[in-house]
């Protein structure tokens, strides 16, 4: 009996550290491909320095900072122009003012809530939460282009980083539509 109950807690030891082995690895892999993919440019606030603009890490990917304020944007709606905020994180054209999200952990200002279902059906479907209203420009684009290709492996490794990521608070506004 004792050599039985040694067996499986052995078992349960080396299962626990190959699945905990194998969510770092996907953490990783998900690091590289929203490195590569650039998401931080947009999804994180920059603070302004005599170099231009420098991320501001304790924000990493908390999107558009619910501290900014929008300058005089309406003239711009009606055009085919696009302009986007000095660190990136907002841009206005044709539809309105669309915010970049907050894509850390937190529960109730970034994708804590979601599921890695939900996040998937967000890429695939270029709909807020997989369900919901249809993700802005310039994000729906980038989704449809260079997101929605990757296979659900690759999305999941995304997902899993952005969940290990250190939770930052921050309430983005809605956007704003013409």
């Amino acid at each position: 009996m004792k050599k039985t109950i040694a067996s499986l807690i052995l078992a349960f030891a080396i299962f626990a550290n190959c699945s905990q082995d194998q969510n770092s690895s996907r953490i990783e892999r998900g690091k590289k491909l929203i490195t590569i993919g650039g998401c931080s440019d947009c999804h994180t606030p920059k603070t302004m320095t005599p170099q231009g603009p420098v991320p501001d890490m304790n924000m990493f990917l908390a999107g558009y900072s619910e501290k900014n304020t929008l300058p005089d944007y309406k003239a711009f709606g009606k055009t085919p122009w696009l302009l986007f905020s000095g660190d990136l994180t907002a841009v206005v054209g044709p539809w309105g003012v669309s915010f970049a999200k907050n894509l850390t952990p937190d529960p109730e200002t970034g994708i804590g809530g979601w599921t890695e279902d939900m996040f998937i059906k967000t890429v695939r479907t270029q709909k807020r939460m997989g369900n919901g209203r249809p993700l802005l420009p310039p994000m729906g684009p980038i989704m449809m282009g260079n997101v929605n290709p990757m296979s659900d492996e690759d999305l999941k490794d995304i997902y899993a980083y952005l969940k290990s990521l250190k939770a930052v608070k921050n309430r983005v506004p809605e956007p704003i539509l013409n």
